[in-house]
């Protein structure tokens, strides 16, 4: 090894003793049962960059099944739900494993799983590792642990740059999805991706189709939840990876938005993004519902575009629209039904803070948003500031101004009236002592007629809002 190599052999042995104190013992395992045992791709990478965490990926020349009994004299639980592809994993104290039989995956032309053939040599299983920066390994069993680093991927990572280890058309053909891998690499870790890599990214980008939803969804998560996602994104987009992940984005990108200055649409959709990933920290942290719905929120802008006489163009009702695609968008992704739900949510209220002109909003207008936003009041906020990507200054302060003054409104009516927990200012049981009723459609009718009564004006009280229903009734 040349001095490079040892230096981050060194650190990364360093890092796996400090960190991963537990995975030499896992070695000695394999070593006695007269097998190797190295720790490799994504964890030594972190642990040469100094990061590594807690869970860690091995690679054996044991059989699945070996590794599995070899696996269980260590480990505190064992569990076996990928081992028809080859991988066992386990768990001792706060370290987490993968344990995989050296092997390559190969997709046919139509198939959405992946051929497993399991290989003979380290050296092998990583020449069909995704990329050269994951395809460095410190193998473990052969007395003092060994940096292995066939592709130059320790160069590479020295340059952040995404290089495969063979041909990038081989290596998207064992497996598309590395494609996307390659933008979330881009976003998670700033990386350069090599041209050939680009070029077969572009070429190939209909292989994505044989891959399963859930495996895409993964992946785009992955790249929306990274630091700097505007990059993944693009990628997609640029390589037409797009087409076979959110369709709706690269449309974006031919629509002009009339609110922005004649402004791109998918730029501005970017904008909005990294906009509410700024202000995050009101939700504690990285936020998937509403980095979704900031991406999404003007979706159904190319369903909506209309030529207004004598120039300019409108996207009317494009929120209920985009609610509505984006719907169907993460359905397809498989993505779970609350996420849906909130997502779809936020992207139908997305204007109705325009809708109330310069901010004269009345209390009942107020106790109406916070009721539609529910439990996503903050997530609005959010998504609302950050749809003002104006370049105008005094334009963006005064939005921000009538916005806050809104927000100040809100906080107000939760003092005075737990705008939170609106409800009929009597109950069901109520109801139907007071108008002699059963359980109902008519029963249901009367407490939405209460709700909208307390929404318009206020706390009732029981007094008031007796009278109120006996009057409303008697008109039935």
């Amino acid at each position: 090894m040349n001095s490079a190599l040892d230096a981050a052999g060194e650190l990364a042995i360093r890092s796996l003793i400090l960190r991963a104190p537990l995975a030499s013992s896992l070695a000695d395992v394999f070593k006695a049962a007269g097998f190797r045992l190295a720790l490799v791709g994504g964890p030594v990478r972190d642990a040469i960059l100094g990061r590594l965490g807690n869970d860690l990926d091995f690679t054996t020349d044991a059989p699945p099944e070996t590794s599995k009994k070899i696996l269980s004299r260590w480990a505190e639980n064992v569990w076996d739900t990928g081992i028809a592809f080859g991988t066992v994993a386990g768990r001792r104290g706060d370290t987490t494993v993968e344990v995989t039989t050296y092997r390559s995956d190969e997709y046919t032309t139509d198939s959405r799983k992946p051929g497993v053939t399991y290989g003979e040599s380290l050296e092998v299983d990583l020449s069909r590792r995704d990329f050269t920066v994951n395809a460095m390994a410190l193998e473990l069993t052969k007395g003092a642990p060994e940096f292995i680093d066939p592709f130059n991927g320790l160069h590479d990572l020295s340059q952040k740059l995404l290089r495969t280890p063979g041909g990038a058309e081989t290596s998207f053909s064992d497996d598309p999805l590395r494609m996307m891998r390659a933008a979330r690499f881009a976003s998670q870790l700033d990386f350069t991706v090599a041209d050939d890599v680009l070029h077969a990214m572009k070429e190939m980008a209909g292989r994505l189709s044989i891959i399963s939803h859930e495996r895409i969804r993964d992946e785009f998560t992955k790249i929306l939840m990274s630091h700097n996602p505007r990059i993944g994104i693009t990628m997609l987009v640029d390589t037409g990876l797009a087409d076979f992940v959110v369709s709706e984005i690269p449309k974006l990108r031919l629509e002009i938005d009339e609110h922005h200055h004649h402004k791109d649409v998918y730029e501005h959709s970017l904008t909005v993004l990294e906009q509410a990933i700024v202000q995050e920290g009101r939700l504690g942290g990285p936020n998937l519902v509403l980095r979704l719905a900031a991406l999404l929120h003007d979706i159904g802008k190319p369903k909506t575009r209309a030529h207004i006489p004598g120039g300019g163009v409108s996207f009317h009702h494009h929120e209920v629209v985009g609610a509505r695609l984006s719907r169907e968008r993460l359905k397809t992704l498989r993505f779970d039904g609350d996420t849906i739900d909130e997502v779809s949510t936020l992207i139908a209220l997305h204007l109705r803070f325009h809708g109330y002109g310069d901010g004269e909003w009345t209390d009942s207008a107020v106790r109406r948003y916070v009721r539609d936003a529910g439990a996503l009041l903050i997530h609005l906020h959010i998504l609302t500031r950050a749809d003002c990507t104006t370049r105008n200054r005094r334009r963006a302060d005064a939005l921000a101004a009538t916005y806050q003054s809104l927000e100040d409104r809100i906080e107000l009516l939760m003092e005075e009236e737990e705008l939170s927990k609106i409800r009929p200012d009597l109950d069901g049981g109520q109801v139907m002592e007071i108008l002699n009723l059963r359980p109902s459609a008519a029963v249901g009718q009367a407490l939405d007629f209460l709700l909208e009564l307390r929404l318009e004006n206020g706390p009732l009280g029981e007094v008031r809002a007796k009278e109120e229903l006996l009057k409303w009734w008697s008109t039935k």
